[in-house]
C-alpha cells in the first residue's frame, strides 16, 4: 500500500478507532486473488473484544463506503486485535505486556527471555528465570538496547487470580 493511501486511510479511520476507545495499531492492504484485503489491527489496554471489533468493522465499512479511499475495486475488510505473537514496538505494547514473558533480541548481547516487571520512560525492569533450580535474577534494559521484542506464549503459567488462591 502506498504511503499516501496509508496516511489517507489512517486519517479517515483513526477518529473512529479512537471513538471506540481503541488504538489503531496497523493498517495493511494486500491482495487475495482478484480481491484486496484491508486488515485493520486495533488494541487497547484491556484488549479488543470480538464485539468491539465487530462494531468498529461496521462503522469503518460505512465510512469507507461514504469516501473514495478504497476506489472502485472490490475489497474485504477485516478488523481484529493483534495476535499473541505481535512484536512489541511501542511503549504502550510493553506496558500491556507487564507480567508476561518476552523474548528480546538485544543489539549487543544476543537474546534474552525474561518476564517484564515494570516499564518506565527509559526502559524495562525484568526478571530473568533461573536455570536448573537457580533463583530468578533481576535485570534492567533500556529501550535503545532492544532490537526486537515479542511476548512468549505460556501454556502452563497460573494467572494472578490462580496464584492468589494457591
Amino acid at each position: 500500500m502506498s504511503t499516501t493511501q496509508s496516511d489517507r486511510l489512517r486519517g479517515l479511520l483513526e477518529p473512529l478507532v479512537s471513538a471506540a476507545d481503541l488504538d489503531l495499531e496497523e493498517i495493511e492492504l494486500s491482495r487475495a486473488g482478484r480481491r484486496r484485503v484491508l486488515r485493520i489491527i486495533v488494541d487497547s489496554d484491556d484488549g479488543a473484544t470480538l464485539d468491539a471489533c465487530a462494531e468498529l468493522s461496521r462503522a469503518i465499512s460505512e465510512k469507507l463506503d461514504e469516501s473514495d479511499a478504497m476506489g472502485e475495486e472490490e475489497y474485504v475488510l477485516e478488523v481484529s486485535s493483534p495476535g499473541a505473537d505481535r512484536p512489541l514496538t511501542e511503549h504502550r505494547h510493553y506496558v500491556r505486556a507487564v507480567g508476561r514473558l518476552a523474548r528480546f533480541q538485544l543489539h549487543d548481547s544476543g537474546e534474552l527471555v525474561a518476564r517484564i516487571l515494570t516499564v518506565d520512560d527509559e526502559g524495562l525492569d525484568l526478571e530473568v528465570p533461573g536455570v536448573k533450580g537457580r533463583k530468578p535474577t533481576a535485570r534492567r534494559i533500556a529501550f535503545d538496547e532492544i532490537a526486537k521484542a515479542r511476548v512468549e506464549l505460556e501454556f502452563n503459567r497460573k494467572d494472578k487470580k490462580q496464584e492468589e488462591e494457591a
